[in-house]
């Protein structure tokens, strides 16, 4: 299970919790030292599949809910919305559901995308403020995993949904490898410190990948070794942050003339750019 994380974001401070989900999934849980009207903590939850490991945890710890965030459409981020909409009507809290304005979520309230203010400057969803906690996120346009993916991130945390993995990346089941590469190298060129937070513990099998194609990347052998501990452990590898995953992930680093190499003799094609060693990767992946 990840702990506990706390940041502190314009004096404001956060704390990130995990909440475990079917087979390997995280709910985050963002809240603060703010309260609610009621007089207990609020906060919001990040792509709530499992409805009732996240009452559970309302009711464990004594908070109201009243800010959901969705980056995207697939039913293990999505299948808790109804049942917890429920939950807040019955106990009178107001919650509002925020999700990509180019994919179908259900109960969504308002409908995020990063260009919407180039369009309509009057009433801008390229941003989402959460009042009860302080805190405000930019929306980023990430299509690959689905056509309308986005993510949430501020100066210190992201939220990336399935586009972004420690060690890996989505599959492409709407997108192309094309749009995956561009939203990759978006993440990319967030500052280092930025904590990453994705929704799946798939570190350990993305590393055996990673090695498979970078077998020379001291740092992925050291952080390969750490993270076998930390799973033998049980204990979560994420958050992870954009400086690690630079210097592990494979998906990130397609400009290495190994990854290139390596690819080039495991498909047996020449590679020529950088998106076509994206491509080749993505792929040998998806049968690894």
């Amino acid at each position: 299970m990840p702990q506990s994380q706390t940041q502190t974001i314009n004096n404001n401070k956060i704390v990130i919790t995990g909440i475990h989900a079917f087979y390997d999934n995280y709910i985050w849980a963002i809240s603060s030292s703010g309260t609610s009207s009621s007089g207990n903590k609020s906060i919001a939850l990040v792509d709530p599949g499992d409805a009732e490991v996240c009452i559970n945890y309302l009711q464990k710890h004594d908070l109201v809910l009243n800010n959901i965030l969705i980056t995207h459409h697939h039913p293990d981020h999505t299948g808790g919305i109804a049942r917890l909409k429920e939950y807040c009507a019955k106990n009178q809290w107001p919650v509002t559901v925020y999700g990509p304005k180019n994919e179908n979520i259900p109960f969504c309230d308002v409908k995020l995308s990063e260009q919407e203010n180039l369009n309509n400057n009057n009433n801008s969803n390229n941003s989402v403020y959460l009042k009860e906690l302080n805190l405000t996120f930019q929306v980023l346009d990430l299509p690959g995993h689905t056509s309308g993916h986005i993510a949430y991130v501020n100066e210190e945390i992201l939220f990336c949904g399935d586009t972004l993995f420690s060690g890996g990346c989505g599959r492409l089941f709407e997108g192309t490898a094309e749009q995956m590469h561009t939203s990759l190298k978006k993440l990319a060129s967030l500052p280092g410190s930025t904590s990453v937070y994705c929704t799946h513990e798939y570190t350990q099998a993305n590393l055996a990948f990673a090695l498979s194609v970078e077998p020379g990347n001291k740092e992925l052998v050291a952080y390969n070794a750490k993270v076998a501990e930390l799973r033998a452990s049980n204990i979560a590898t994420v958050p992870s942050s954009i400086a690690l995953e630079k210097t592990i992930n494979p998906f990130l680093r397609c400009y290495q003339v190994e990854i290139k190499e390596n690819a080039e003799t495991q498909t047996k094609c020449n590679l020529n750019t950088e998106l076509e060693t994206f491509t080749a990767v993505r792929r040998l992946k998806d049968n690894f």
